[in-house]
């Protein structure tokens, strides 16, 4: 057995905001009517999804600049996710309070991976 057997993306702090917002909204969208079960709720929890994946995924690149190209769709997700919000907010599923405290979230991720961008740019044109 391996002595270390976690991957390196699980100590990025965006990684672990990313989950710990992921998994609120999960069982946020367990409140929603189940018509939306297919519609709205799938789509926020595959947006916010998408933004671990593509951290993850990026981070399992082999070049800097794969990596930033990946952490540049997360930024789309998770401002994606915000929209879905706003969404869930204007059919009445999600109090305007519960929109304000997921956005300052969603805004606390957006700020860490931008700066996780900003490092990755400085370093993509050194070698891995």
């Amino acid at each position: 057995m391996f002595s270390n057997s976690s991957f390196g993306f699980e100590s990025l702090v965006v990684w672990k905001k990313v989950r710990e917002l992921k998994n609120e909204i999960i069982i946020l969208t367990r409140g929603f009517p189940a018509a939306e079960r297919f519609r709205l709720a799938d789509q926020l929890i595959r947006s916010i999804r998408s933004v671990n994946a593509l951290i993850a995924e990026g981070h399992g690149r082999y070049s800097w600049r794969d990596q930033l190209h990946y952490c540049i769709q997360a930024r789309g997700s998770i401002a994606e996710t915000v929209n879905h919000l706003f969404d869930a907010f204007d059919e009445g599923y999600i109090s305007s309070e519960q929109l304000t405290e997921l956005k300052i979230k969603a805004k606390e991720v957006e700020v860490l991976l931008n700066g996780y961008i900003a490092w990755l740019r400085k370093k993509k044109d050194e070698p891995l």
